[in-house]
């Protein structure tokens, strides 16, 4: 391997736990009509569709993030006409706010799902490039206390290596959460956090004791 003095070297491990809560909210809104004439159906349906869509655009959130899917049926003697409207929110009170606003003018004839909390494949990369700084900075604090409980200071790394890297929590978009409805926003957000946690190894050197003599000038 590397020639060194012996004894020049610290090895140490250190390690970091972070945690990052969910950056989307998806909201799904459930609408329907059922009449005796095909036009008045998909009015009524249309109507309601229109004034979601106003709503949120009103309050800033962008057409490409509201998807619709219609379905459109003959039920026996009636035309039934049924929608659904999916939101992705990245800010959660303009979440709240639009929500509460479509509850408010809407009632009942429009039915929101529970939001489902996900994280972004962006903010998941992120979680894991903090995490493992995090832990190299732990461990270059741990040698610097070896090194100073000795009296020596802390040289430059020769090895930095990661040695294990944990996931857990947090939905990444595709995976459905199915947290019953009755849980509060704040526990949703809760049971949506992803954490991750780092381990490090590292071996730094151990600089050359300064002379002391010099030291009392």
């Amino acid at each position: 391997g590397r020639p060194a003095p012996p004894g020049r070297e610290v090895h140490v491990s250190g390690s970091a736990e972070l945690s990052a809560g969910p950056d989307r909210a998806r909201v799904s809104l459930r609408l329907g009509s059922r009449k005796g004439e095909a036009g008045a159906a998909l009015n009524s349906v249309a109507r309601r569709l229109e004034y979601i869509a106003q709503s949120a655009r009103q309050r800033g959130v962008p057409e490409e993030n509201m998807t619709v899917t219609e379905d459109f049926s003959r039920v026996e003697n009636t035309y039934q006409m049924e929608a659904e409207v999916c939101i992705i929110f990245s800010d959660f009170g303009k979440m709240q706010n639009v929500c509460n606003l479509l509850i408010e003018k809407l009632g009942t004839s429009v039915t929101i799902s529970p939001p489902h909390f996900y994280h972004t494949p962006e903010a998941v990369d992120t979680l894991r490039h903090q995490v493992c700084v995090a832990a190299v900075g732990n461990t270059r604090r741990k040698a610097q206390e070896v090194c100073r409980l000795f009296g020596q200071s802390l040289g430059k790394p020769l090895l930095i290596r990661e040695e294990e890297t944990k996931e857990w929590g947090g939905y990444i978009d595709s995976h459905l959460s199915n947290s019953p409805d009755s849980l509060t926003l704040q526990e949703r957000i809760q049971n949506a956090t992803a954490y991750a946690s780092c381990r490090v190894f590292a071996v730094f050197e151990i600089k050359e004791k300064e002379n002391r003599r010099n030291k009392l000038l």
